[in-house]
């Protein structure tokens, strides 16, 4: 079956950026020009999906807005001659349908997209979570959609990370079929360094089937006395298996500040204009001996 939706939770309450977060949603922070949410978005459409839920919460009204038509702002654009800048304002809006739906607490990643239920339906989707911003050629949603139509089942991102960091994600344990490619048989959520079953992590991308739902809705409250997705994807991979993909692509865990920043250094020392110049900035600071 095709992928056709997808669900992005931006519910998120930002605290590792207070106090910018206390009035700006964390999605909503600047990528060079542009908004972090804006990369995920591009990423979904990329993909070839075009339908998308933002699973948001209390104070993100400014996310929807950002992706609605804004005809006084285009209006303005127009009459003053900014023909580039309009069409770029207007490519905003038309390149995705936006639909939304309030995660009223903060339950968890898992109960975020249970709230996705009744306008996913019964069909599978993709997840992205806003704070994984991943360079790759080929979408990493994409990699992942062309895995689920060979398998058939639920289709995870991994990524190898240093031991010490596993207490941090979710990591898996699985028998590599081919290479990149693992069948998974267990997941468990921030495991202790010697308690980890392997050093794959579950990165933000994922292909769900609708019967996680009835999965979540069953589960108690795990880590953090949160319904985490990890326990539902556990027991997904004991009833009909899950398949797990080391993505190919660059990440940048945006959640964080020291992340967030080598993004947008990332994404400078890509673009045309600024990289050179961002560049011999760096390297002027070297030679007066400051840290770049």
């Amino acid at each position: 079956m095709r992928i056709r939706k997808a669900v992005i939770p931006v519910a998120g309450m930002g605290t590792r950026f207070l106090p910018i977060t206390k009035s700006v949603p964390k999605e909503m922070l600047p990528l060079l020009d542009r908004p972090v949410i804006q990369e995920i978005v591009e990423e979904t459409v990329r993909s070839g999906v075009r339908n998308i839920v933002l699973v948001t919460g209390m104070g993100k009204s400014s996310i929807e807005d950002y992706f609605d038509i804004s005809p006084h702002l285009e209006s303005f654009l127009a009459g003053s001659g900014r023909g580039g800048l309009l069409e770029r304002v207007r490519d905003i809006s038309r390149f995705v349908e936006i639909a939304s739906v309030r995660q009223k607490e903060p339950k968890g990643l898992g109960h975020a997209i249970l709230c996705a239920r009744n306008l996913i339906g019964n069909e599978p989707f993709g997840v992205l979570l806003g704070d994984d911003l991943i360079d790759s050629d080929v979408p990493c949603l994409s990699q992942l959609i062309h895995v689920f139509e060979k398998v058939g089942r639920t289709v995870i991102a991994l990524q190898r990370v240093p031991q010490e960091d596993v207490g941090h994600y979710g990591i898996i344990e699985g028998e590599m079929v081919e290479p990149g490619l693992y069948r998974v048989s267990r997941l468990v959520e921030k495991p202790s360094p010697g308690e980890a079953p392997s050093n794959l992590a579950v990165i933000g991308r994922y292909i769900l089937p609708p019967g996680i739902f009835g999965i979540i809705d069953s589960l108690e409250p795990g880590a953090g006395g949160e319904i985490q997705l990890t326990d539902a994807l556990d027991k997904l991979a004991a009833d009909e298996g899950v398949f797990g993909l080391v993505f190919d692509g660059l990440r940048h865990d945006t959640g964080n500040l020291l992340g967030f920043l080598s993004a947008n250094i990332h994404y400078a020392l890509k673009d045309p204009d600024l990289g050179p110049r961002l560049r011999s900035f760096i390297m002027e600071r070297l030679k007066q001996g400051d840290d770049p």
